[in-house]
């Protein structure tokens, strides 16, 4: 099968080429039984109308529309094969010449992974991380008497009555005429800090367990944002660096799961995002355009991700990947394990990738 290959701007190319009427005809059975499965006659039963009656019911053009949709796929993917392509998202494909017993003529025109100039990435992490923090090491995470004290009080007002404030009306009439006088109450009643009431969080022995546990994960809670701040600052600095021009089909995919996060995020407060939107008086195409930068900044990070990945013959441990695609089929049935293995892959081989920059040395 000859092709010839155009890029196109945006890092997307246009395959054009012929498929030989021998190999296009060999999609004419499956193609006919295709079609002939949608046909009713009298006499006969769906699935059964033999090949001779079927011809005399259904056109020429529609059989070979039919062969056309059979072949293109198991075509492309020979020509993204023998031509090393590099192909994502889904492909525009347009037949341009079908006729009985002639080459069949198409056009595809589809996104690449781009190619992408790396700066020294490993420079770079050395040098964020050898910058020395802003306080004394260990100061920053560390956990003191007050900060324990003062998330031990958010608890206890997390798990008391509710109380409207003063902005907020009350939800009968009477009280807030109440409440103009004086004689509303202003702050609830806090639940006792005993062993009892630890012991209704979770496995926790007594008040002492309790504040020992809490305080190691605030200090795991602050040590994980600092890390986060760090691999930021790390992927900003080689995102500046790098050459790449991102194709236009990863920031729409992006800008999807921005959406998606939000929607969701806006359903679990218990409002519908169709009356959100009109809140703010936008669409979601308004959303989409504020929110381009950050898709387009997330394609980057992902195709820069995935280079130094390949660059470094980083991969992701099969074990592991195992492991998180059963938890994930285990909490979310409906998903593809196909999708699944593929997005646990990812994110265990982008977390590899940020352990191999923050151990440089």
């Amino acid at each position: 099968m000859q092709v010839k290959i155009t890029k196109l701007p945006g890092s997307c190319i246009e395959i054009e080429g012929e498929l030989t009427y021998e190999e296009f005809a060999k999609n004419e059975e499956v193609a006919i039984k295709n079609l002939s499965a949608n046909i009713e006659l009298p006499g006969f039963r769906k699935d059964h109308i033999p090949k001779e009656v079927a011809l005399k019911n259904i056109a020429e053009a529609r059989i070979l529309e039919e062969m056309a949709e059979l072949a293109m796929p198991k075509a492309y993917m020979k020509i993204l094969e023998e031509n090393k392509i590099d192909a994502i998202g889904r492909p525009e494909i347009v037949i341009t010449k079908i006729a009985k017993n002639n080459p069949l003529g198409f056009k595809i025109k589809t996104a690449v992974l781009p190619e992408i100039k790396l700066p020294d990435y490993k420079d770079i992490a050395k040098k964020i991380i050898s910058v020395p923090t802003e306080v004394p090491t260990g100061v920053g995470t560390s956990v003191g008497d007050e900060e324990l004290e003062n998330t031990i009080m958010d608890i206890r007002k997390s798990r008391a009555p509710k109380v409207h404030t003063a902005e907020e009306p009350l939800p009968n009439p009477l009280l807030n005429k109440e409440r103009e006088k004086g004689e509303v109450k202003k702050e609830p009643d806090l639940p006792p800090f005993d062993d009892e009431f630890v012991k209704a969080l979770g496995p926790f022995k007594n008040v002492e367990d309790f504040k020992i546990k809490l305080k190691e994960n605030i200090k795991l809670e602050k040590e994980t944002k600092e890390k986060e701040k760090t691999r930021l600052k790390i992927m900003e600095k080689i995102i500046d660096g790098a050459e790449i021009e991102v194709p236009e089909i990863l920031v729409q995919a992006e800008l999807e799961k921005i959406l998606y996060r939000m929607e969701s995020d806006i359903t679990q407060m218990g409002l519908k995002f169709e009356d959100y939107l009109k809140h703010l008086n936008k669409t979601k195409e308004d959303l989409k355009k504020e929110f381009h930068k950050d898709a387009e900044k997330k394609a980057k990070l992902g195709l820069i991700l995935h280079k130094i990945s390949e660059v470094e013959k980083i991969t992701a441990d099969p074990e592991q990947v195992k492991s998180e695609v059963a938890h994930i089929l285990e909490h979310y049935k409906e998903t593809d394990p196909t999708r699944a293995r593929l997005h646990a892959e990812n994110v265990l081989t982008n977390e590899k990738v940020f352990q191999f920059l923050e151990n440089i040395q």
